[in-house]
């Protein structure tokens, strides 16, 4: 694709853009519709579109597709350790309100962390998936 100049430009900058309303999606999800699912979906799309004009090669020297799979079980655990934190505070599982000392700050430190582990979990997954189906015709 090097000799599609102008869709490396447009990628170049509509990706940074992708990233930003992937991370509006990610935070404003306690306040509105969406969340860790569907920032995670967005992230991995503005990078498989990267790939895509880009490259596979290129694309997996900017994430590496251990990196990849290390960030899924990093989401799953970073889901788990919140629940766990509240159960060892004296909570049940995902009882946010016992993370803090007042209930609404608890509650919403326990929604942005699971939601983070939710997005990084559907990114790494999505990008994963992505690698294996790309780099099928190369083995």
């Amino acid at each position: 694709m090097k000799h599609h100049i102008v869709l490396r430009i447009v990628t170049k900058i509509m990706i940074p853009l992708i990233v930003i309303y992937a991370l509006y999606i990610q935070f404003h999800g306690e306040y509105s519709p969406g969340g860790g699912f569907q920032a995670g979906i967005i992230f991995s799309a503005g990078f498989i579109i990267f790939s895509l004009i880009f490259g596979l090669d290129v694309a997996q020297d900017a994430i590496p597709p251990e990196v990849a799979r290390f960030l899924a079980a990093f989401g799953v655990l970073l889901y788990i350790g919140f629940g766990l934190a509240c159960i060892l505070l004296g909570g049940q599982f995902l009882e946010y309100k016992v993370l803090l000392a007042n209930d609404q700050a608890g509650e919403t430190l326990g929604i942005i962390g699971i939601e983070l582990g939710v997005g990084i979990t559907v990114a790494a997954v999505a990008l994963t998936l992505f690698y294996a189906f790309a780099g099928r015709e190369r083995e």
